[in-house]
């Protein structure tokens, strides 16, 4: 992994193929390869998804706005960009790693939706980490291990077994995440909630209407609203303001620009709509919102 700096200071460290044993955009490991990157306290964020399988674990890391408690038999699942700052107590730490970027699924998998179809990943509403039983952690980490031989030994097969058991993986955590927050995994008749929160993703800087979104997908509120209620159980609504509010927080928190700076960043009209919205949707004002973070309160600890 190399990094790079960002224009808001904040470091980001970028995907490096080479590491992986083998040209793929995939990568396991013992946390023992990169364990400095997990006890330094410095706030950065990532290219690539990943998720860590903790045996061993005291202490807490700030994630995507939430403060989640870390123990022993934990998982935690983070997004690209998302920015995070660990404390750890590494003499108590013992875990194991899988990194990948978004193109690495892309070419082992038709469904270009699927990291948006797994209720972990770019997750507002429900905590991004998991506490499981030792033998769960163990049974994870044994496929792991799996995936890390084809990596290292490649045979000419290797390819599809990769693919196979990191399927499985992904999906099986899925299944229990799901369980774990009584969120639906019912088979969706079409992908409009999936497109959807894609394409928040990509545009929630520059479209903040529902109307906008129905146009891109091509199909009605009534319809898109339907679909989204079905598979994460919020309206639409809910989803877009959820996320145009985590972007707000994020420069709030991550950047020196003003109020007046990031409602132009966010195509809103004037700077006060930007603060009746948050106001509304917080119950706080902006300059409240900071200062209680800039305290240490942060968010509301989320696991155990």
């Amino acid at each position: 992994m190399v990094y790079q700096k960002k224009s808001q200071s904040l470091r980001t460290i970028k995907f490096d193929k080479t590491k992986c044993g083998v040209e793929v955009l995939l990568r396991v490991g013992s946390g023992e390869e990169i364990k400095h990157a997990y006890t330094n306290t410095e706030a950065y964020n990532t290219d690539y998804f990943e998720i860590l399988i903790f045996r061993k674990a005291k202490g807490h890391v700030g994630l995507n706005q939430q403060n989640i408690n870390l123990s022993d038999n934990s998982i935690v699942f983070i997004s690209p960009f998302q920015k995070r700052q660990w404390k750890l107590d590494p003499d108590h730490l013992d875990f194991t790693f899988l990194i990948f970027q978004e193109d690495f699924l892309n070419d082992f998998f038709a469904d270009k939706l699927f990291t948006y179809r797994l209720l972990y990943f770019y997750q507002l509403d429900y905590p991004l980490s998991m506490n499981v039983s030792a033998e769960y952690i163990h049974k994870a980490c044994s496929t792991l291990t799996e995936i890390h031989t084809e990596l290292k030994e490649a045979n000419p097969d290797s390819e599809h077994l990769i693919r196979s058991l990191l399927y499985y993986l992904l999906l099986k955590f899925n299944r229990d995440y799901a369980q774990h927050n009584h969120l639906p995994l019912d088979k969706p008749e079409n992908n409009y909630a999936y497109q959807f929160k894609k394409l928040l993703e990509l545009h929630i800087k520059e479209k903040q209407r529902i109307s906008e979104y129905t146009s891109l997908l091509g199909i009605s509120r009534i319809t898109l609203n339907k679909a989204v209620q079905a598979q994460f159980n919020v309206t639409a609504t809910h989803l877009l303001k959820q996320r145009l509010l985590f972007e707000i927080k994020n420069y709030l928190i991550h950047s020196d620009l003003t109020v007046a700076d990031i409602a132009h960043e966010l195509n809103f009209s004037e700077p006060n709509h930007l603060m009746r919205f948050f106001k509304t949707q917080t119950g706080q004002t902006t300059s409240a919102f900071l200062l209680y973070y800039q305290n240490g309160s942060k968010s509301e600890s989320i696991g155990s």
